[in-house]
């Protein structure tokens, strides 16, 4: 009998998601040792001591700022997480925030709250009190979209639809990004140009050092005077100390993000919401539907798809007898794999090797059984970080 993939969850997660795990081929639970694969959203792994047994890593969302990816990488031990799948949720509440400080929503929504009297005073005092709030309309305004992967272009369009004009900056535009983005958006040479020209600003890039306080003093300088930033991506994209800055000078009108801060809090044109961006139920499912079929797909096949750490490597099954090494980009790396293989006499059926950065993975299928001391032979040769049997259940 197979004993079957033990997945530790590390946080809820969606059930609808889990369900995708055939019951009897996989244990799941928040209890289980020596797993196989961990399931995770916001649970900080950095001084978790992770199990040897560990052959994948799933975060059921985008970011993986909370694992500790380089050392997996070191291991041989893919990462994958789900992007795109949160990507409407986002939108809507990027949407939702465009409004709320387009309209001074908060602050008409907190004086409101503090009105008393009878309802004819409440009607007097509200026709005294709402001219403060006036605020402004979206159409033939600007906003400007720094970062276009799937939630910017989301996001694009969903602005063009509302009647804005869009000018989008991302010097890392994937090919298929860029065939989904509206041909209406126009194109920005660099983030400056984007906060000269746009009324509206919103942020969709991950947080890595290149990116971490992108929005400084200086870039807030070159702001146009009244501008909304929104950040829905990561706390650390944005310096909160030039967003201070700029709401006292006034280049700053309104400041909205999904990270509260100590720094921020208080403050009357400051929008900060509690980390709302992919709470939602279909979000969530999403999220843990998508990551849930990657994991399957690496321990059942060792395929990969949407690793951050590993290159794209999927391949039909054409034997039932599957090898899946992860190994340091270096060369004559396939060669040795290939002669370890021919001289216990098994002939590869086919083979797909690919990397991304130091990473290279390989695929092997062979028409034969392998036998462990081969398995073990690979796993010696010198830069081979992790080497996986994949055979069918009935073999």
């Amino acid at each position: 009998m197979v004993e079957p993939f033990r997945i530790l969850t590390l946080n809820q997660i969606s059930s609808a998601g889990l369900r995708r795990f055939p019951a009897g081929r996989y244990s799941v639970g928040a209890q289980t040792e020596q797993p196989d694969a961990i399931l995770v959203r916001s649970h900080d792994m950095h001084e978790m001591d992770i199990s040897a047994s560990v052959r994948a890593i799933g975060r059921a969302g985008a970011g993986t700022n909370n694992i500790p990816v380089a050392k997996m990488s070191r291991r041989g031990t893919p990462v994958f997480n789900a992007p795109g799948a949160n990507a409407n949720a986002v939108k809507e509440l990027v949407i939702a925030g465009l409004l709320i400080a387009a309209r001074n929503l908060v602050p008409a929504l907190k004086f409101v709250e503090g009105l008393e009297g009878d309802d004819r005073t409440l009607d007097r005092l509200v026709e005294d009190g709402k001219k403060q709030f006036s605020g402004s309309e979206l159409p033939k305004h600007t906003l400007g979209v720094v970062g276009l992967g799937k939630i910017g272009s989301l996001v694009a369009d969903a602005a063009i639809k509302l009647g804005m004009n869009v000018l989008g900056y991302d010097p890392e535009i994937t090919v298929d990004a860029a065939w989904s983005l509206p041909s209406q958006v126009r194109k920005a040479h660099s983030i400056e140009e984007v906060l000269k020209n746009c009324e509206y600003v919103t942020l969709h890039v991950p947080l890595l050092d290149v990116t971490r306080n992108l929005i400084n003093s200086e870039r807030m300088k070159v702001m146009k005077n009244g501008a909304i930033l929104l950040n829905f991506s990561r706390d650390g994209i944005v310096d909160n100390d030039a967003v201070l800055e700029g709401l006292d000078s006034r280049r700053l009108r309104y400041y909205v993000c999904d990270f509260p801060a100590k720094k921020l809090l208080g403050q009357a044109h400051v929008v900060a919401l509690p980390h709302l961006g992919a709470s939602t139920r279909e979000a969530e499912e999403n999220c843990a539907a998508m990551v849930v079929d990657q994991v399957r797909d690496f321990l059942e096949n060792g395929n990969i798809l949407n690793a951050v750490n590993f290159p794209e490597v999927v391949m039909g099954r054409e034997s039932p007898f599957r090898i899946g090494i992860a190994n340091a980009n270096v060369p004559n790396m396939v060669g040795q794999i290939s002669t370890a293989m021919a001289r216990a006499g098994l002939n590869i059926h086919n083979m797909l090797n690919k990397s991304k950065g130091e990473m290279a993975y390989t695929l092997v299928d062979v028409d034969s059984a392998v036998p462990g001391d081969v398995i073990l032979r690979i796993a010696k040769i010198e830069g081979v970080l992790s080497v996986h049997y994949l055979p069918l259940d009935d073999q």
